[in-house]
């Protein structure tokens, strides 16, 4: 009766196959290493980005009021949600802010007043903007403008639940009546206190979500417009200029970029829009809209809206997508030795 089964093989090709199984463990192993390591570094580094980065101490300027008062005729009403960056964090005054910022711009652009509202809250993540819309529609406002994202890649939240979160406020806005214009997840891997490795996850994260807080708004009947690389290069090469004080926030001149990036878009979906003020528009062309979605998060600046191809809303891929990239105008930027915005009767100070 044949051995064969019960003797192990022996040869050239079993030693191969015994050194093949150990390198294979070893590199199993230095994997499993590396990944904790590496985890360890990345949570020291959101430590450290924690303790360097200071708490928020005052309250931002508030905004709320007619803008434009000179203007004839009933106010356009606006509101602003989100989280710090919408309510103005890190300066110290209210014309510094995104709200009279893009509130400025507008009245002067429409020839109107503007009644403003601002219900943005420092810190707020994509859950807590049903809150918002909820006080937001009381007024029943024509627009409103959305900067929301920051927070969320900070906590981690995951992606689908803080887009669910945001298509939700869209929709509550939209079924009354109200334009919407979202400013999606800026890039958080320009903030100065996050190295690397840190920073390049958090240019992913911050990517990841834009774009799919991009397809999800538009979808809902909004619009959006990018944020993220919009500040990055500005904001590396000139922290001390385009940071607040706390190296987290924009600094008025950064408020005044963002705002100058939005405010054409806002005037668009109101109806107004640039081309009454001869603003160049860049026409991208016509995607579909998770095209459209990722291409916006890597190029800044970039108006994502829906579109039709043939009289149809949808082709073979999707939802159709119109992407442009216009001109910056109607805020200029605000310095502490700039001229002033528009002065509002603000609510309460007048």
């Amino acid at each position: 009766m044949g051995v064969t089964g019960s003797v192990a093989p022996v040869g050239p090709r079993w030693q191969r196959a015994r050194q093949i199984a150990r390198f294979t463990a070893i590199g199993t192993g230095a994997t499993a290493a590396a990944v904790v390591a590496t985890a360890g570094v990345l949570l020291g580094q959101a430590r450290q980005a924690r303790r360097t980065i200071p708490m928020a101490e005052a309250p931002p300027p508030r905004v709320d009021g007619v803008y434009g008062a000179k203007f004839p005729g009933p106010p356009l009403t606006m509101v602003v949600l989100g989280d710090s960056s919408a309510a103005g964090y890190g300066v110290h005054r209210r014309r510094e802010t995104p709200g009279a910022l893009l509130a400025t711009g507008l009245s002067r652009s429409a020839q109107r007043q503007v009644r403003l509202h601002r219900f943005a809250v420092v810190g707020a993540i994509s859950a807590g903007l049903k809150h918002q819309v909820d006080a937001a529609l009381e007024c029943q406002p024509d627009i409103a403008v959305i900067f929301i994202g920051g927070n969320d890649v900070t906590n981690r939240t995951p992606p689908a639940l803080a887009v669910r979160y945001l298509v939700e406020a869209v929709r509550m806005l939209r079924a009354a009546g109200c334009e919407v214009v979202v400013g999606t997840c800026p890039d958080l891997g320009a903030i100065q206190p996050i190295q690397p490795p840190l920073r390049w996850l958090a240019r992913r994260w911050s990517r990841q979500l834009a774009a799919a807080q991009t397809v999800a708004v538009v979808e809902a009947g909004g619009w959006t417009v990018s944020l993220g690389d919009l500040l990055g290069p500005r904001f590396a090469a000139e922290p001390a200029r385009m940071f607040a004080w706390d190296r987290f926030h924009p600094s008025a001149e950064g408020y005044a970029v963002a705002a100058a990036a939005m405010l054409p878009t806002v005037l668009s979906a109101l109806g107004i829009g640039p081309e009454r003020r001869a603003a160049p528009v860049l026409d991208r062309g016509v995607r579909s809209l998770p095209e459209a979605a990722q291409e916006a998060a890597r190029h800044a600046g970039t108006e994502v809206s829906g579109a039709q191809v043939r009289g149809r809303d949808r082709g073979p891929t999707g939802r159709w997508a119109q992407l442009r990239r216009r001109a910056f105008f109607g805020v200029g930027a605000v310095s502490q030795s700039g001229p002033a915005a528009d002065s509002p009767t603000v609510e309460g100070l007048a």
